[in-house]
């Protein structure tokens, strides 16, 4: 029986070639890899700049967004009034209630005028919202001039933007930290 057991044996051939479709699982990774890297940075620096912790600043320009809009269909005397109103709620959340919340009249002008970057001439163009919510139904108050003033306010907002260049991580997360315990303050009011 052995003597015939190396005649039944054959050659090995060649074995057939690995087809090139579906790749093996860890190509499947690499793949997932090259792909979810780019959007889960992409994510992280959306976040890092319009994220939910600087949310005051979002919101703050959705409601002067529909100010705005408001501004063509409802009395401007009323808009100004929500805009003084929507305007000390932003200082506040910038710069802590303590700060802005005991502003009045001209005070709470000159304190907008020193904060406000962009040179808005707040003491001046800014009485018509101390003046606004009081005045009596028949005094008109000019659209254009609540229009510039939701522009300002818009600009005053975007200057406020935390520093990109320069700044190092540490920075930039006691800016969001701050951001944070501002916007947790705000929500009390």
């Amino acid at each position: 029986m052995m003597e015939s057991f190396p005649g039944t044996l054959r050659d090995i051939h060649g074995l057939d070639g690995m087809p090139w479709w579906p790749p093996a699982p860890g190509w499947w990774y690499v793949l997932a890899a090259i792909v979810l890297v780019p959007v889960v940075i992409a994510m992280g620096y959306w976040f890092a700049h319009h994220g939910p912790w600087l949310g005051w600043r979002s919101d703050a320009r959705r409601k002067l967004s529909a100010l705005r809009k408001a501004l063509t269909k409802e009395n401007p005397r009323d808009v100004a009034g929500r805009l003084s109103e929507l305007l000390r709620r932003i200082a506040m959340a910038r710069s802590g209630r303590r700060v802005a919340a005991g502003l009045t009249g001209e005070t709470w002008l000159h304190w907008l005028a020193e904060k406000d970057t962009s040179g808005f001439d707040w003491e001046k163009r800014g009485q018509v919202l101390l003046r606004a919510p009081y005045m009596p139904p028949s005094m008109e108050v000019e659209r254009k001039e609540i229009a510039s003033l939701i522009r300002a306010a818009t600009r005053w907002i975007d200057a406020t933007q935390p520093a990109r260049n320069g700044t190092d991580l540490r920075t930039r997360a006691r800016m969001v930290w701050t951001g944070l315990l501002a916007k947790i303050g705000s929500e009390h009011v």
